[in-house]
This record gives C-alpha cells, sequence and structure tokens, in this order.
C-alpha cells in the first residue's frame, strides 16, 4: 500500500485507465463534499461490502484527513485488492488541488 499524495492522485486519476476512487468517510461527510467518481464505502462497511468493487482494478482510498484511508486500503489488500491510499485526504484535495471543493 501506497501514500499519494493529492497531487499525484490527482495526475492518476486523469489518466485513461483511473483506479476506482472509494471514499471511506461517512454519509454526513459525503453530503458536504466529495470527489467526482467516487463511491461511497464507509470504513466500517467496507470488508462487508469488497463485492461491490472489482478485484481486477486498482483502488484509490480517501477519506477527511487521510488516516480512515490508510485502513481502508489495508482492509482492500487484505481482501486481495491493490489499493493505495490518497494522503491528507479532502483537506489537502482542497487546499492544494481544487479549492472549489468545500472545507469542513
Amino acid at each position: 500500500m501506497r501514500q499519494l499524495s493529492v497531487e499525484d492522485s490527482a495526475r492518476w486519476l486523469r489518466q485513461a485507465d483511473p483506479p476506482q476512487l472509494v471514499d471511506c468517510r461517512q454519509p454526513g461527510e459525503w453530503a458536504i463534499c466529495r470527489l467526482p467518481g467516487a463511491v461511497l464505502i464507509p470504513l466500517a462497511e467496507l470488508a462487508e461490502r469488497t463485492t461491490e468493487l472489482d478485484a481486477t482494478r486498482p483502488v484509490l482510498v480517501y477519506c477527511h484527513h487521510g488516516i480512515r484511508s490508510i485502513n481502508g486500503a489495508m482492509i482492500l489488500e487484505g481482501a486481495g485488492f491493490t489499493a493505495d491510499s490518497m494522503r491528507g485526504g479532502i483537506e489537502d484535495w482542497s487546499l492544494r488541488v481544487d479549492p472549489t471543493v468545500p472545507r469542513y
């Protein structure tokens, strides 16, 4: 599992074959802001919901500050996925990639 910067994550997501993007925050956080193309699977549900993801494609997991996403990527790796965490989470994304994403 790698911890990718938000800049590296943004470049990867813009590629022709981007990773699956998993937001492991809570629904209330998702309602405030989210990244385009993300699927919401809260961390506490991730192990039981891996069938919603394509195990043949890499996954990039993000949260608010990048702590829960580390755990999420480890859960996915344990289930056989290739998974990485976005260091700094959506907070850093808003500060360093897209200031239109609301902060909370």
